[in-house]
């Protein structure tokens, strides 16, 4: 009965939240636009689903999502799990003995990315309007790399209480630099891979694993220091998808030396 309760609740919470959009559209199209709407009945069919559907996706972060997130930070982090993998731990553990954090932060973040609808969609429509120069897979795999090191890398964060803009500010330098020599056809794409990482399957969980890490580990604060794995998580897509341009057009020149030297035709297009 409480699971139907909170269903219902957050059903009609999402119901107003979605109101004044749907208020603002009809309101738009009579005032504006002028005559008569039409499939008006798909549209609220539409706005339906998308109300039934964005309540039962928060009862499961609420229910699920959220709750793993912390516990796994937790376990990791507790003093009995650090001393049965390193004996050795005595007092204070050093964010050298947290390696367990960091791979699993690694692999939530890799797992979650290529899950992410968003990220598929645009893999997709970029692999179209590219004629197939820019791969599916390649792109999912080069984002979902760059979470991978972002979020373990922000754990690392959490773990040390390194300031945050320090890692922000040296990662953003790195993609200024890229950007200056990155094939041209992968920059606004390369910083569009860092929005579809922050979506609906990868920032309720990590989100969930640095507020549990922050509030596991001894001296750490969860609103200061729990809060800055999404930013991560789009920071590092960016600097990880420009990489994979730059490494695609070494690959590139490579074979065109080798045909050179063989005296065989070049292939005029490559894919990324």
């Amino acid at each position: 009965m409480d699971l139907i309760a909170s269903i219902i609740s957050f059903i009609l919470g999402s119901a107003k939240d979605v109101a004044p959009v749907v208020i603002f559209l009809f309101a738009f199209h009579l005032l504006v636009i002028g005559g008569h709407m039409p499939n008006v009945k798909q549209i609220l069919v539409g706005f339906l689903f998308v109300t039934v559907g964005l309540g039962l996706f928060l009862v499961g972060l609420e229910q699920t999502l959220f709750p793993l997130g912390r516990l796994m930070a937790q376990q990791l982090t507790h003093p009995e799990f650090l001393e049965t993998v390193d004996g050795h731990i005595r007092g204070t553990p050093s964010w050298q003995d947290f390696r367990w954090v960091y791979l699993f932060a690694a692999a939530i973040g890799f797992s979650t990315t290529l899950a992410e609808p968003a990220l598929m969609a645009v893999s997709l429509k970029a692999n179209a309007v590219s004629g197939g120069a820019v791969g599916v897979w390649g792109l999912r795999v080069a984002v979902a790399i760059g979470v991978a090191i972002g979020v373990a890398l922000g754990c690392l964060r959490i773990i040390t209480g390194t300031p945050l803009h320090y890692f922000i500010a040296a990662g953003y330098l790195v993609v200024i630099m890229q950007t200056l020599v990155a094939p041209k056809l992968l920059v606004p794409l390369a910083y569009d891979s860092g929005g579809v990482t922050t979506s609906t399957v990868t920032v309720p969980l990590i989100t969930a694993l640095g507020l549990g890490l922050a509030e596991s580990v001894p001296g750490r604060s969860p609103i200061l220091d729990g809060f800055g794995l999404v930013a991560f998580a789009s920071l590092f897509p960016i600097i990880s998808v420009l990489a994979y341009g730059q490494l695609a057009v070494l690959r590139q020149g490579k074979s065109r030396s080798g045909a050179q030297q063989t005296d065989m035709p070049e292939d005029k297009h490559h894919a990324l």
